[in-house]
């Protein structure tokens, strides 16, 4: 079993202004095959975890720790993060103009495994991949997120996920844009990923719409860059019925 500890964590962000401070002292474990669902009103740091995770250059973690099977995340470059087992599908995808995704899929399979994936089985893995996650096979030869949709930008974001089976998935916002349409079809393949490997999933969203047909197994409610509360799916339902109030409100 593999584990992700995020354990006081502290970061700021870079501005124009300075740095400025956005987490506050996280604590947050997530273990093989769980999946973990990061709530929260706009700007309470959810992404900045996401960031500071992934290795964004303007993230900077003062003090704390973010440790991958007891290994230190943060002395990590950002490939070197990716090719130890972690993943992030960003809430607003890039464009990468002159790459298709064919070759932008095999190149980054082959960067993680060390070694290139037997064409065959990778073209059906592709194929097969694409096919459930209702996108034309002439994808496959576009370039990467070129004149996409923003449904079309997340199903590649998933598409990636299913390929490339990270141990570690950081989901920000996948959710957010879709249709209810795509939103289904989104869902499905991280539920497909979920039930046939043992990747464990942290999923940020603001609504509880994809935790509909994405059941986590943990909710934590992030308020000022600290986790204010935590339980069960449950508490997803009582935030969506009742918002964030409570938390803002000052006592």
């Amino acid at each position: 079993m593999s584990s992700l500890e995020i354990r006081d964590l502290h970061v700021s962000v870079s501005t124009p202004e300075g740095a400025k401070p956005i987490l506050r002292g996280v604590d947050l474990t997530i273990n093989s095959g769980q999946t973990h669902a990061i709530m929260g009103p706009n700007g309470s740091g959810k992404s900045t975890l996401a960031y500071a995770i992934a290795g964004h250059p303007k993230y900077e973690a003062t003090s704390g720790q973010i440790l991958l099977d007891g290994e230190d995340v943060l002395e990590m470059s950002v490939d070197e993060r990716a090719r130890a087992g972690l993943f992030l599908a960003m809430q607003y995808p890039v464009e990468v103009p002159g790459v298709t995704v064919s070759n932008f899929l095999r190149t980054a399979k082959t960067a993680i495994d060390g070694k290139a994936p037997a064409l065959r089985q990778w073209v059906s893995d592709v194929r097969t991949a694409m096919k459930d996650l209702r996108m034309d096979p002439v994808f496959a030869e576009r370039n990467v997120n070129e004149g996409f949709s923003g449904g079309e930008k997340k199903r590649h974001e998933i598409l990636q996920l299913e390929l490339l089976k990270p141990k570690f998935a950081v989901l920000d916002e996948t959710d957010s844009g879709l249709d209810v349409d795509a939103l289904r079809v989104v869902a499905e393949g991280v539920n497909r990923v979920r039930n046939t490997t043992d990747v464990g999933i942290m999923l940020i969203t603001h609504y509880n719409r994809i935790l509909q047909h994405v059941t986590p197994d943990f909710v934590h409610v992030f308020v000022a860059g600290r986790v204010a509360e935590q339980g069960g799916p449950e508490l997803a339902e009582r935030l969506e019925a009742e918002g964030y109030d409570r938390f803002l409100t000052p006592a």
